[in-house]
């Protein structure tokens, strides 16, 4: 009986023993691919161009691949977001100046040329720069795909819409004032949705 329990005894510690072992051959497999789960999967092509594996800022040396740089990169990035998001509220400010302006030029109120034209550069700056905070801020830790219609993926297929519709309102400016004029709704149209999608 009690050779027995030995035997079952020693067969389910040999048992517990080899799972440790997995366990840690797994955790030291982990510590050496640790670069690799540093970054997601998948990145939008200008992150991956600063920020990927062999991008710029890797190459050059000024953000190594490691755990506390990371841990920075990630802080950056949430400060560039936020700084986003701002501008973004300043940029919506500028565009719904910009419709009442340029509904009182199709008017025929030509005093006000100038100041929807300087209004015009300023919200595009503001607009172009809070669109480059977005995409060339470090990439997150994670970008897994989800399935459905989120906020977030809604946010970023009217970005794609109310970049578009942005650049050809600036291309067109001088060139169609009709065009010009249906490409500046579009943006204006997109982007609120953009913003208010992702707020609620």
């Amino acid at each position: 009986m009690y050779r027995k329990i030995t035997v079952l005894s020693l067969l389910l510690l040999s048992i517990n023993v080899q799972g440790q072992e997995e366990d840690l051959f797994r955790s030291i497999k982990a510590e050496t691919q640790i670069d690799e789960s540093l970054l997601p999967d998948r990145m939008v092509f200008t992150q991956s161009l600063l920020w990927g594996e062999r991008g710029l800022m890797r190459k050059t040396g000024w953000s190594s691949l490691t755990i506390e740089q990371r841990e920075k990169e990630l802080k950056i990035r949430r400060k560039m977001l936020k700084l986003h998001q701002l501008i973004g509220y300043v940029t919506l400010v500028g565009m719904v100046t910009q419709g009442i302006l340029g509904t009182k030029l199709y008017k025929g109120r030509s005093r006000y040329y100038d100041t929807h034209k300087t209004i015009g550069n300023l919200t595009s700056i503001s607009y172009f720069t809070g669109a480059g905070l977005s995409l060339f801020a470090p990439p997150p830790l994670t970008n897994k795909k989800q399935k459905g219609l989120s906020s977030i993926k809604a946010h970023k297929y009217l970005a794609t819409l109310h970049f578009s519709a942005m650049v050809a309102t600036n291309v067109l400016a001088e060139k169609n004032r009709r065009l010009h004029r249906a490409a500046a709704f579009t943006a204006f149209g997109t982007y609120a949705t953009a913003i208010l999608v992702f707020k609620f």
